[in-house]
């Protein structure tokens, strides 16, 4: 079997999931890419002390603002994410959680730390590619925009969002000698950019979800850790970061690539 004929099969296999699930998977992926946020509300709301007394004395801003800010962000997080999954004002939603990622990124200092911003980041990227598919034709938030040739505001959107999900990814890197380390590296690697060009794009993100859910499940297995051991927390963040990421990226293979892509390109060769 060559190799454009296994190509070709696969595609048929993408598509024949895409056609099975298309009326489950957008809601899949919603539900996957607010979960980092989701469950990040409950745990102010159980470390609700915890949380206050940690900002209080992180940045000696008092009792009272160390409150407002824990009430922000269990507010806007659980908030954002009802309003998601019941599709009422998901724009606004998603600019709120935009505002929760930018105030959290200063208040943790996580502007210092290149692992975490970058996480961040493609949790923003997520956000973007769910302001993509919320956005219709006739009623937007970026009504009266300007587009620039055949392309709208929400193909970039689409653009931005896959290019920021690279980053998830780099922070999945393993860089030690072993053969499955390199080859895992290396296959992941050319899937993302795939992702991120828009080349073959629904297939290789259909690819990546099922690689990164094998690993999320296999190695940030929270379950396994008891709940007072610090790891237990640890590995929880990391499974429902690369969760959002996930859903993100099923959102992709749910809305295709969008006109800024190679493949769109294709179309025109």
């Amino acid at each position: 079997m060559g190799q454009e004929e296994l190509m070709s099969r696969a595609e048929d296999v993408a598509d024949q999931f895409l056609r099975m699930t298309k009326q489950y998977l957008p809601h899949l992926a919603r539900l996957c890419l607010i979960s980092t946020f989701l469950e990040d509300g409950i745990r102010m709301w159980f470390q609700w002390n915890e949380q206050k007394d940690y900002i209080e004395a992180t940045w000696g801003c008092g009792y009272f603002l160390a409150t407002c800010f824990v009430l922000l962000n269990l507010t806007g997080q659980l908030g954002g994410c009802v309003l998601i999954l019941s599709r009422n004002f998901v724009q606004y939603a998603c600019f709120g959680l935009f505002g929760v990622i930018a105030l959290q990124t200063v208040a943790y200092s996580i502007l210092w730390d290149i692992k975490f911003l970058m996480r961040n980041l493609a949790l923003g990227g997520g956000l973007l590619l769910l302001l993509a598919e919320s956005r219709s034709e006739g009623k937007s938030m970026f009504a009266g925009v300007p587009s620039m040739g055949e392309s709208s505001p929400k193909q970039y959107m689409q653009l931005g969002g896959r290019v920021l999900l690279v980053l998830m990814f780099m922070t999945l890197l393993h860089f030690d000698p072993s053969f499955f380390s390199i080859l895992q590296n290396m296959v992941g690697t050319a899937l993302i950019i795939l992702v991120a060009i828009g080349f073959k794009t629904k297939l290789a993100a259909l690819t990546l979800v099922i690689w990164l859910l094998a690993i999320n499940v296999y190695f940030n297995a929270f379950w396994t850790v008891p709940a007072y051991k610090p790891m237990h927390d640890f590995l929880k963040y990391d499974f429902f970061q690369t969760t959002s990421v996930i859903g993100g990226l099923l959102l992709v293979v749910a809305l295709g690539p969008g006109g800024v892509s190679m493949d769109e390109k294709k179309k025109e060769w």
